[in-house]
């Protein structure tokens, strides 16, 4: 089982869009993938049908009680391959309740355990800012995601994540492989062109070949309910999210190919 965290300490930057599109693609691969919803605004939940306001038994409820079944928060989607672990406004509250608690951020580590058997890649779509909900998703998974919008205000956020991904290695005693990924690139703009020669500049060997565009498909995706490699697999975002999934894959292609 492969755990794959989808964070940035920056809101707007396509954490969610990511989420969706790799799984997405991971479904029509035939992996059995579970997405898990660690931001309180709900984006990922509310994207494949449950309202926020109203989840009652979600992730929140791994924070109430470590005894709880997976079983009984995991909920469907009407995607074959494609299931979900919702979130709820409540997560908001986690740090202020059990942030000082002992052993608080293992607790999506042991879940997820409970439930190896049953998925092959699990995502989890984190908050934008360094909290429980964050740290317990860099503590239990193998791989970073960190989506970053090809605009200079979005870098500050990167440079963030990776100050606390240092943090946390130190804490884990081991290192976590992770990947930067442009996005809403427009190579029409100068803002695109120049954040993307920084990236290049600074972090080549964590930088993945696929440019995710600006494409007005993600949109309409979003509003259908649908990602949108299974909506418009021809699209230029599911490409892009093609080369992504391909080098998670098979990280030896990581950086050899681009889409503009």
């Amino acid at each position: 089982m492969k755990v794959w965290a989808i964070a940035n300490q920056k809101g707007g930057v396509g954490k969610t869009t990511t989420t969706v599109s790799i799984a997405g693609l991971l479904s029509l691969k035939g992996s059995k993938t579970l997405m898990v919803d660690l931001d309180p605004h709900g984006s990922l939940t509310a994207y494949f049908g449950y309202n926020p306001d109203k989840v009652e038994l979600g992730v929140y409820a791994l924070f109430q009680d470590k005894n709880v079944p997976m079983s009984s928060l995991i909920q469907p989607t009407e995607f074959d391959n494609l299931a979900l672990l919702p979130s709820s406004l409540a997560l908001a509250t986690v740090d202020r309740q059990v942030g000082a608690q002992e052993g608080m951020g293992l607790v999506i580590a042991r879940a997820l355990n409970s439930v190896r058997e049953e998925f092959d890649h699990i995502l989890i779509d984190c908050p934008p800012m360094l909290g429980v909900a964050m740290v317990n998703a860099l503590a239990a998974c193998t791989h970073l995601i960190i989506p970053v919008q090809t605009e200079f205000l979005a870098l500050q956020g990167l440079e963030r994540m990776v100050r606390t991904l240092t943090m946390i290695m130190k804490a884990r005693n081991e290192t976590l492989p992770y990947t930067i990924v442009p996005t809403m690139f427009d190579k029409r703009t100068k803002a695109s062109v120049q954040s993307l020669e920084f990236l290049q500049a600074q972090y080549r060997s964590r930088l993945s070949g696929a440019l995710i565009p600006v494409d007005t498909q993600f949109r309409d995706a979003s509003r259908a309910g649908v990602p949108l490699p299974l909506k418009a697999p021809r699209s230029r975002g599911s490409t892009a999210y093609e080369i992504l999934v391909e080098e998670l894959l098979n990280p030896v292609t990581m950086g050899q190919s681009a889409v503009a």
